[in-house]
């Protein structure tokens, strides 16, 4: 487990540490220009909109995700910093590796007990 970066072993404990973060974070990366609701991003997922306005939430409340205004209707999209963007671009280009994938799932997995 140690031939992980530090920095993507922070983020993945720390700011992606449940699978539905996981797939939110994904989804972000392949569509970084989306702004919308929770209700849409959890449908383009095939997430339930409960669990994920929870995860969006705590994905601001980390700086990985941007919450504005739209009107009345709150939405989200993915955060302007650079580092940020470029620790999802490891993060996911990572992923490819099933190696690496084996071990972001130990380290979510082991987060939850």
């Amino acid at each position: 487990m140690s031939d992980m970066s530090p920095d993507l072993l922070d983020f993945i404990k720390n700011k992606i540490n449940s699978f539905i973060k996981w797939d939110l974070v994904k989804f972000f990366y392949q569509n970084p220009n989306t702004t919308d609701t929770a209700e849409n991003i959890a449908k383009y997922i095939g997430r339930n909109e409960e669990s994920v306005q929870s995860e969006l939430e705590t994905l601001v409340d980390n700086k990985v995700l941007f919450r504005a205004l739209l009107g009345q209707t709150i939405v989200y999209s993915l955060a302007n910093d650079k580092t940020t963007r470029a620790l999802i671009e490891q993060f996911i280009q990572a992923c490819g590796d099933r190696h690496f994938r084996i071990k972001a799932v130990y380290h979510i997995l082991r987060g939850r007990g």
